[in-house]
């Protein structure tokens, strides 16, 4: 009979082994309490508004022009209105209304109606804008009209300042443009 000696038994891991996954473990915690922390922090901050919320877009300015008055400045200043070109496009399913514009170069500043068989214009109190449709003012229909305005004509753009019913204030730099063109 033939004796077997028993297997060997595996070696014990040394006592470094054990202890680095402590390790792991401690150098894992430090960044995961962290990060929950500042979720939970972000989190708060969110519920109780300081993220601000978000601003559904009601209208969009697709064209924004004010031509110069005259090529000249002496002449500029001799022509005491300048017309608009505006491309406002209503994106909600409910009808807005332009009330009205502002501007930092005048006071005065009128939504005025279509020309009419004379060449007269009347004032408009406000322009609809239906749901989900688009109007487009120029000097040829309905506008708006700066009334002895500042000299704008050697500036980039004139800022608008477009009041809607529904949608509030939209602001818009206006491009200034050659006389007569968008």
């Amino acid at each position: 009979m033939t004796a077997t000696a028993p297997a060997p038994a595996p070696p014990a891991p040394p006592a470094r082994a054990r202890g680095g996954l402590a390790e792991l473990a401690r150098a894992a915690a430090a960044p995961l309490i962290s990060a929950a922390a500042i979720t939970a922090l972000l989190s708060a901050w969110v519920i109780a508004g300081g993220a601000g919320s978000v601003t559904r877009v009601r209208v969009q300015i697709g064209l924004a022009a004010v031509p110069m008055r005259a090529y000249t400045l002496s002449r500029a200043i001799t022509i005491h209105s300048a017309p608009t070109y505006l491309t406002i496009r209503n994106l909600s399913g409910e009808p807005d209304e332009l009330l009205s514009v502002q501007t930092p170069l005048t006071s005065h500043v009128v939504l005025a109606g279509p020309p009419g068989p004379h060449g007269a214009r009347h004032t408009l109190a406000g322009l609809a804008i239906p749901a989900h449709r688009s109007i487009t003012l120029t000097p040829l229909g309905a506008d708006v009209v700066l009334l002895d305005p500042a000299r704008y004509e050697t500036d980039m753009t004139v800022p608008l300042t477009l009041i809607f019913r529904n949608a509030g204030r939209v602001q818009v730099d206006a491009a200034v443009t050659a006389p007569g063109s968008p």
